[in-house]
């Protein structure tokens, strides 16, 4: 079959690999209809060491279920599937929580152990814990915003959920990458009263807007700080989603969220320490959040999404073929392409 093989920085490759099959008892082939690159791809694409192997990217997929192991009860061959980024068992004492990141048996696709899903096929470890069958088929138009339910949206859901995001709360949302905008999307579907999107892209700005974003600050650091203060009486966001990861934006995000505020934090952290330690402390600011339990968050989502309620979908501004993925990479890189889809 063939996938995408990342061997080093800005080397993306597709390849013909060996055909993914059941290895565990436990496990699903899943036949990729959609996949997608996501921005937490764009770090190793930056930086990851020359591998002489290479990984086969991506983590974000749906697509219809074609083998399953002896072993797999729940999900049946012909099911149309999401499979949400991390695989989990569905039943340890996280998983019961709604913590599927944290699942003592599973992990994550996309590296050494159990390959991605920017490729043909897919294996699926602990299939009935993380699989999700859909309700619908293939062909649905529907399909950019399911796909959404296998990661960002149920990220930027994460994000709301872990800034305790309430009705009538003031919201700010730091990234307008696509986990930021669905942020948006979550924190009015919460209820949030005022949604600050902070960010500079005039299409992602625009889209941000539509989504439900009722103020838009385009300047960064102490500027963008400054403003939020202003546009918040000096007190501050009751709620921050920080959706990018670097030392700014965290420090962006803990400096506008207000005393006893909340500050969920979803992006991929670049950097090993938390900025302004002793201010957020002081602050008394509750600072949480994670790799999104997104298969927790599907069954709430999903009736949204079927009834048209939300588009996260709308955030894919450019769909390709298996072959056009380096190029998307390319293209999400140099912020020619807010997210890629590749259709199959």
């Amino acid at each position: 079959m063939r996938a995408t093989v990342m061997y080093k920085a800005g080397d993306v490759r597709i390849e013909n690999v060996p055909d993914t099959r059941v290895i565990n008892p436990t496990d699903a082939v899943v036949r990729v209809t959609r996949a997608c690159i996501c921005g937490s791809d764009l770090w190793p694409y930056k930086a990851m060491e020359p591998s002489e192997n290479g990984v086969v990217m991506g983590h974000e997929a749906i697509g219809v279920v074609e083998d399953v192991g002896k072993d797999v009860r729940k999900v049946k061959r012909g099911d149309f599937v999401i499979m949400p980024f991390a695989w989990s068992d569905g039943t340890c004492e996280f998983c019961a929580k709604g913590l599927q990141t944290s699942c003592v048996h599973g992990g994550f696709f996309g590296n050494d152990e159990v390959a991605g899903a920017q490729a043909e096929a897919v294996r699926v470890p602990l299939a009935d814990g993380t699989l999700f069958a859909l309700p619908v088929g293939k062909d649905d138009a529907l399909m950019p915003s399911l796909l959404t339910l296998s990661d960002v949206m149920g990220t930027g859901h994460h994000a709301a959920v872990s800034a305790k995001v309430a009705p009538g709360n003031i919201v700010a949302v730091v990234g307008d990458g696509a986990v930021g905008l669905c942020g948006v999307i979550a924190a009015r579907r919460l209820g949030a009263e005022q949604i600050i999107m902070l960010g500079h892209h005039r299409d992602r700005i625009t889209l941000a807007e539509e989504f439900g974003a009722t103020d838009v600050v385009k300047e960064r650091g102490a500027e963008a700080i400054e403003r939020v203060l202003e546009m918040t009486g000096g007190l501050g966001a009751h709620s921050v989603l920080e959706c990018v990861g670097l030392e700014q934006s965290t420090t962006t995000a803990l400096s506008i969220v207000r005393p006893g505020g909340a500050v969920g934090r979803v992006g991929v952290p670049q950097d090993t320490k938390i900025p302004l330690g002793d201010e957020s402390f002081y602050k008394n600011v509750h600072l949480a959040g994670g790799p999104a339990p997104v298969r927790a968050y599907i069954e709430e989502l999903l009736p949204d999404v079927l009834e048209g309620k939300i588009e996260p979908g709308r955030v894919f501004d450019l769909t390709t073929n298996l072959d056009g993925v380096p190029a998307g990479y390319r293209a999400m890189n140099e912020r020619e392409a807010l997210k890629v889809m590749i259709e199959f």
